[in-house]
């Protein structure tokens, strides 16, 4: 049992003014995990306060300063690698392996290209005789999602800690056993007091104190678009800047030259990994008309295939989804899809077989539609589980309009033998991000949508640039 009763503000672990506590369950089990303490408005204004007090100095830090403090974050965070897989395995039911091989180290991994990218950044130039300078925004806000607990707080607080902003971090409250671990990481590394903060509570208790507080500059939000539409709502009074991700319905075109292997290891990896609690997940797969059921001989196989179970063995592929209303979630769109006239192709309703150590746990069978068409609920809705649909299409530019047929455009998957041809496909859909057959993921460059997507982008140079304000200073002769 983990139990977790401090927050750290101001370069201190203390108690919550406001104090409730949580009991935390193992998504695989459904038997407790631990308790964490939330606090309340009192321990936002807390945090504020000392991340207000604490920007002028770290705000006026050089370059080199950042950069020594992003790479000591970097080498203690990969001291406590093990740590943290251990912490994302018991909060999400991440596979033991999948926390090991994708989550701890694209979180690791920011602080390092954060460090890269900031000595390769320009924050003066000058023109003629104007001087332009790029400096901190201030005081951040950062609320993230549970599904991808180490690289979400990762990405933002390594971008704002380069720009030279103070952060107030609000974890889900689903996941705060890495965000804590996370505290304890800059702690070590030497985050001066009151440049990182951690506040644990409920949204609905804090959020518009935290979105609407006149001392912070700025807000950085992962999650779902109405929760964003409230987060945007609260902030406009004080007209502070949101840069928002908001999540997708990604589309993974399979081109008439594709290699199956390729095309079926790109679907059942990037729509089925990490449960598919993704925000990129790809889960529309369009397939050529005459492919189809070539396509979907092979992809049952790979998903008959693959071990769903014990997130704590090594040869696990799927674990639970997080919680008990997310399970009920994904089951009403399993139903819906049905419903709705969809082919089930393997997977559906209920759990799988599991031992009797895990019925208790938040299991999803992988699951997989055919005969969908884009105007259906499971091909239009962010589903957020392990929930494929396979579209069949006739042409190249039809499959190109269906993939941009979408209130989404955070990612895109494009699969063909023919690169360029692959590359020309890619260039015509409207996504932040698009990966060509079996690229390894990048977290080096950026990452955010279009469209109902969100705004913004986070990520090596680009997420830094959301934190900074430029200035121009106009008649200087030296």
């Amino acid at each position: 049992m983990r139990e977790l009763h401090n927050m750290y503000v101001d370069g201190r672990w203390s108690a919550p003014v406001e104090r409730s506590v949580l009991e935390l369950s193992d998504p695989a089990t459904g038997r407790p995990s631990g308790h964490v303490a939330l606090g309340g408005v009192a321990d936002v204004d807390r945090a504020v306060t000392a991340a207000r007090r604490a920007f002028p100095a770290f705000g006026a830090t050089t370059t080199a300063e950042r950069v020594d403090l992003l790479e000591a974050v970097g080498a203690e965070y990969a001291r406590r690698a093990e740590d943290m897989a251990q912490a994302v395995t018991a909060e999400l039911g991440s596979p033991l392996a999948l926390s090991r091989s994708l989550h701890v180290p694209s979180g690791q991994s920011q602080f390092h290209h954060a460090a890269q990218a900031l000595r390769d950044l320009d924050l003066v130039e000058r023109r003629g005789r104007t001087w332009i300078r790029r400096e901190p925004i201030g005081v951040c806000a950062m609320i993230t999602p549970w599904n991808y607990p180490a690289l979400q707080p990762a990405g933002k607080v390594a971008s704002a800690l380069a720009a030279g902003c103070t952060i107030v971090l609000k974890p889900a409250q689903l996941t705060p056993y890495s965000a804590v671990l996370l505290a304890e990481i800059l702690e070590a590394a030497g985050a001066p007091a009151g440049v990182f903060n951690l506040v644990l509570a409920r949204g609905s208790v804090i959020g518009d104190t935290l979105n609407a507080h006149p001392q912070i500059d700025m807000i950085s939000f992962t999650g779902s678009g109405p929760v964003a539409v409230g987060v945007v709502a609260a902030a406009a009074p004080t007209a502070k800047r949101v840069v928002t991700e908001l999540g997708g319905k990604s589309p993974q075109i399979v081109l008439p030259d594709a290699d199956l292997d390729t095309a079926v290891h790109t679907a059942v990896l990037y729509a089925l990994g990490n449960s598919g609690q993704t925000c990129g997940a790809a889960s529309r797969t369009l397939v050529p008309r005459e492919r189809l059921d070539e396509f979907l001989t092979a992809l049952t196989t790979a998903v008959a295939g693959l071990k769903v179970g014990d997130p704590r063995a090594e040869d696990t592929f799927m674990g639970p989804v997080i919680s008990a209303d997310q399970w009920d979630t994904i089951q009403d769109y399993i139903h819906q899809g049905i419903d709705e006239g969809a082919r089930l192709i393997t997977g559906g309703p209920g759990k799988p077989e599991l031992p009797d150590a895990l019925t208790g746990g938040h299991f999803v069978k992988p699951t997989v539609f055919a005969d969908v068409t884009n105007d259906m609920t499971i091909a239009r809705e962010e589903i957020f589980g392990p929930v494929m649909s396979v579209i069949a299409y006739d042409s190249v530019e039809d499959a190109i309009s269906i993939a941009n047929d979408s209130p989404y455009g955070l990612c895109g998957y494009v699969t063909g033998t023919d690169v360029r041809q692959a590359r020309t496909v890619a260039e015509k859909m409207r996504t932040g991000y698009v990966l060509i057959n079996d690229a390894d993921f990048d977290f080096n460059t950026s990452w955010g949508g279009y469209k109902q997507s969100g705004n913004g982008r986070e990520w090596a140079d680009f997420g830094i640039g959301e934190y900074l304000e430029t200035k121009s200073i106009v008649g200087v002769d030296t």
